[in-house]
């Protein structure tokens, strides 16, 4: 590239260059608002001040364990001040935080620390039975510290000699950290639920998740001081990274063990709550609720959804209970959300069933997603903007992933042609938007979990009676999708739906196990490919 005046002698400086990252918002946030209450979790609450001061007490300590750039710290924790603290503790040591999903069964997570290579792992007590079996199964042996949630009054033992409060307090409160010297750094590790085989690791960098957390600042019109309930798991994707950014805003963290409508009306009315996320799920939840449960709202309630777009029935009764839905799309690679169904004011003027087709759309880019496109995978090519073409929805940008951990090869394969590719099928609609249509990678998302169909027949095939299996999202008013398996039988076999559904309570996590079996004959092109659209349609009946 050929230099042009503006590029002599005006080179980038600790004066005019800094790296980006998404650590520096809380700093500011305890020098600005010190005394302002930056985490409530039961009878607890803790300031800014605070908040950032035990941040850099676990920072200090873990820098005196060894930790150091690119070593991981892995958690498996609840929505717990520890696991907020864990953001910025540990890339403040320009560690790698892996947060594990507390859904997995032992030996993916075993797998998961020995392909981290984890140096340490956080534990919350309630966890502490997988975890055992997983520490026992995995070849790393990393640091283990055990957290004791006050919340948490259930069974569990300890793992460990070293508690989680006693190891931060060996920490110095004014550790100093500083800002990675490259912005490219990773800051978090997010394993994927795995397809057909083992999990990829996602990586993020300091970059992405300050430009996502900022974006979700501007996309869920967050002004300052909000206050936001954590109903979605802070494992995932970093729980969309609203662990940074609530503290660009200043806001309140209002903790949450587990999604149960009684705590969630309880919190939304005693502390005020502006804004929650959450999968289908959590909205059936709250609209489920017994009279006893629920409370008075104290506003409007900002509620933002991922997974299948929300039935029109469930939007109007989410906007009666005095929740405003918003809607968007992403992907774990892409940091969380990163597409968003942005409300025009003259469509509440349509006919209910033209909104309810507009609402339909996953919608347009993030302010922070440099491009969204529906493109011939083939070709590489946009397609045509007619609503009704078929392509692959494809992202590029800021906030699409750093890569695949030790997987060069499916990292060039989603990167391929200077895209993204999501997998997902779409239309792109004249105006812009983008309708996602089918997964071609045959993943269920049930209650915002990543469910693949393939490992669901797997396991299915493995029981000695099956001859052929096949698995589809059935939609589902509670879950959004369920996994719905159809199974035939070889000749001369037997075997009920109990003992084909107990078969795969056996074999995979309770959370990927199909709830409807049904048995029927799987239905075939010529050349022998199973007919999964047929399969859907058959599914919306049972």
């Amino acid at each position: 590239m050929a230099k042009t005046p503006y590029d002599t002698d005006l080179d980038r400086n600790p004066a005019n260059f800094q790296s980006l990252t998404p650590l520096g918002f809380l700093e500011r946030a305890a020098a600005v608002f010190p005394d302002y209450t930056a985490i409530i979790h039961g009878q607890l609450t803790r300031s800014y001040a605070e908040f950032y001061a035990r941040t850099r007490r676990l920072a200090s300590a873990l820098a005196k364990r060894g930790i150091k750039r690119g070593d991981s710290v892995s958690a498996m924790l609840a929505n717990t001040p520890a696991m907020l603290e864990c953001h910025y503790g540990v890339p403040m040591t320009q560690g790698v935080l892996n947060t594990l999903n507390t859904r997995l069964d032992a030996p993916i997570i075993a797998f998961s620390l020995d392909h981290a290579e984890a140096k340490v792992v956080i534990i919350d007590r309630e966890f502490s039975k997988v975890m055992k079996e997983a520490l026992t199964l995995c070849k790393a042996k990393p640091l283990v510290i055990d957290y004791d949630d006050p919340e948490y009054s259930g069974p569990g033992e300890r793992l460990s000699e070293i508690e989680y409060e006693d190891f931060v307090a060996s920490g110095d409160p004014d550790y100093a950290w500083h800002m990675p010297d490259d912005e490219w750094d990773a800051i978090t590790l997010n394993y994927t639920s795995g397809t057909t085989g083992d999990p990829k690791g996602v990586v993020y960098h300091h970059r992405g998740a300050h430009l996502l957390a900022m974006g979700n600042v501007i996309t869920c019109g967050m002004r300052q001081h909000p206050v936001y309930l954590w109903t979605l798991p802070m494992f995932h994707c970093n729980g969309w990274c609203f662990p940074w950014t609530v503290s660009i805003v200043a806001g309140t963290h209002v903790c949450l063990r587990a999604v149960r409508a009684g705590a969630m009306y309880d919190a939304i009315h005693h502390h005020k709550v502006t804004h929650l996320c959450g999968a289908p799920i959590v909205m059936a939840v709250l609209l489920n609720a017994t009279e006893a449960e629920k409370k008075p709202l104290p506003h409007v309630v900002n509620f933002a959804t991922a997974a299948a777009p929300p039935p029109e029935a469930v939007l109007a009764a989410m906007k009666e209970a005095g929740f405003n839905v918003t809607h968007v799309y992403g992907l774990t690679e892409c940091y969380g959300p990163s597409v968003v169904n942005e409300w025009h004011d003259a469509w509440d003027a349509l006919p209910l069933a033209e909104q309810a087709a507009k609402k339909s759309r996953q919608g347009v880019r993030y302010p922070v997603l440099e491009a969204l496109d529906v493109l011939d995978p083939m070709t590489m090519r946009p397609v045509k903007r007619d609503g009704e073409t078929l392509g692959e929805v494809m992202m590029r940008g800021n906030v699409v992933m750093k890569g695949y951990l030790k997987n060069k090869a499916a990292t060039e394969k989603e990167f391929a042609g200077g895209w993204f590719h999501t997998g997902d099928l779409g239309v792109m609609h004249p105006d812009g938007y983008v309708q996602l249509k089918d997964r071609s990678k045959d993943i269920i998302i049930s209650g915002g979990e990543n469910i693949s169909s393939i490992e669901v027949e797997d396991a299915l095939y493995k029981h000695p009676a099956v001859a052929a299996a096949a698995v589809v999202a059935k939609p589902d008013d509670k879950w959004g999708e369920t996994p719905c398996a159809f199974v035939e039988l070889k000749p001369g076999q037997k075997a009920t739906a109990d003992e084909l559904l107990q078969w795969c309570r056996k074999h995979l996590a309770a959370y990927k196990c199909p709830r409807y079996l049904v048995f029927a004959e799987i239905p075939k092109t010529s050349t022998g490919k199973i007919q999964k659209f047929k399969l859907r349609e058959m599914s919306k009946g049972i």
